[in-house]
């Protein structure tokens, strides 16, 4: 086994999880992107969250920074900063 493919099949659901922005933005190694495409090929329940994202990104990545009232930047980052 190669050290490639035993790179994909350790890649876990919380791991994709922590990955998906990145991958998304188009800024994971290739081997993570290869990582995450073999995960999200054989996982159907990452497959949705993936879609799940991009939908989010379509409809909310836009909204320009003036649109977040006082403070629900710095509370959103605290809230996702513990999250894993």
């Amino acid at each position: 086994m190669s050290d490639e493919t035993d790179q994909t099949t350790q890649l876990s659901c919380q791991e994709l999880v922590e990955l998906v922005t990145d991958y998304l933005e188009g800024a994971l190694s290739p081997a993570e992107h290869f990582r995450f495409d073999a995960h999200i090929s054989r996982c159907d329940g990452c497959g949705v969250y993936l879609e799940q994202m991009r939908m989010t990104v379509r409809m909310l990545g836009n909204l320009p920074r003036q649109a977040l009232p006082a403070g629900a930047e710095r509370d959103l980052l605290d809230a996702f900063r513990g999250w894993r």
